[in-house]
């Protein structure tokens, strides 16, 4: 998977629990939670939502490795290689 793809995938995850979103910028180094009003019932379904887009299993200690684009990308790419 490329970079750009993973970012999609990434950001649709992201505004699919998160819709008001939609259409912003998303600045990948910043922390969802710093950037838009996402609570952490809407953190845990990014993570579902992104586990049934990759069929990765996210465990719960490795959540705060997915607080950003950066990080969720830096996180995902080694295991969709």
């Amino acid at each position: 998977m490329t970079d750009p793809d993973l970012i999609t995938l990434i950001e649709n995850a992201l505004v699919s629990v998160a819709p008001d979103i939609e259409g912003e910028e998303i600045d990948p180094a910043i922390p969802f939670r710093d950037q838009f009003e996402i609570d952490s019932m809407d953190f845990l379904n990014f993570i579902i939502a992104l586990h049934k887009t990759t069929g990765i299993d996210i465990p719960e200690a490795d959540y705060p490795l997915l607080s950003s684009v950066d990080d969720a990308k830096a996180y995902l790419a080694p295991k969709l290689a």
